[in-house]
């Protein structure tokens, strides 16, 4: 009468007889809206107000103090409302906000402004920093990668500090707090890693090569993004399947953000925004 029994006992059932586990087949993408005219997005966030701030590195490859980033406000709807929100920085990558700031990485400092009013913002600097690019909130701290040293660091009290570094962060790139653990992306090896408060490093998957942003997906397993052009799909056990491709359009895909169950993607090039839809 196993017919009758419920999916969970079905799956404990095989899983007790040594028989194989079905994992769920990889969702795909329905793409929502596209949106334009940014110079060189690379990150989203939500702010207070339910509307979306936007990084624009500006002219350059994101590594030059030239003051031409900026952060632009725009509407659920992508539609735009201030191109300007908050201006002068120099290469503006990753965003997160906490506690009504906006902190934004920027080379080799982490910028905070106000998360409400926009503006200038102020200053801390991290030490031996050359490329910081994603941030996240986790726990009771902001936490930023900087791809030039491999080195996640600690923004708390004012200060930052390094809070880990290991050899398999070459390339260092997307950070996304969950829960008790930190997931790690990294653009050397194309790796998605678990990393626990005590600095324990467990890998995923691999076989993503310049892997980005990072994003849960509702049912389980991860979305990905390789900044070359491409969205993968994660399972569980760690199976990548690409979802989108778009390296011969010249589309990059940057940092991925999940706002309920939409995606945002920002495109460096062509200097766009993407909001995606899973389907299952």
């Amino acid at each position: 009468m196993l017919e009758h029994l419920p999916l969970p006992a079905l799956l404990l059932l095989a899983a007790c007889s040594g028989a194989p586990v079905q994992q769920a087949a990889a969702p795909t993408l329905e793409k929502l809206w596209v949106a334009s005219d940014f110079a060189a997005p690379e990150s989203i966030v939500q702010a207070p107000d339910g509307n979306y701030l936007v990084s624009n590195v500006g002219i350059d490859e994101g590594d030059e103090k030239n003051g031409d980033g900026f952060i632009t406000k725009i509407s659920a709807d992508g539609d735009l409302i201030e191109k300007y929100w908050a201006a002068k920085l120099n290469g503006p990558k990753g965003l997160a906000i906490k506690d009504g700031t906006l902190y934004a990485a920027d080379i080799d400092a982490v910028m905070l402004i106000d998360a409400e009013a926009g503006g200038l913002g102020t200053k801390i600097p991290v030490d031996g920093a050359t490329f910081l690019n994603d941030v996240t909130v986790w726990g009771d701290a902001v936490y930023v990668s900087d791809s030039g040293t491999g080195r996640i660091h600690r923004i708390a009290d004012g200060a930052a500090t390094v809070w880990l570094e290991d050899a398999r962060f070459g390339g260092i790139n997307g950070l996304l707090g969950d829960g008790d653990r930190m997931l790690v992306s990294t653009m050397g090896t194309g790796s998605l890693y678990s990393v626990t408060a005590d600095g324990k490093v467990t890998e995923i998957a691999t076989g993503m090569p310049d892997a980005d942003g990072i994003g849960l997906v509702a049912g389980g397993g991860y979305l990905v993004t390789s900044w070359p052009g491409q969205i993968h799909y994660v399972s569980e056990d760690g199976t990548v399947t690409t979802l989108v491709d778009t390296t011969s359009e010249g589309i990059l895909q940057n940092d991925l953000t999940r706002f309920d169950d939409i995606f945002i993607v920002p495109n460096w090039a062509p200097g766009t925004l993407t909001a995606w839809k899973v389907v299952r």
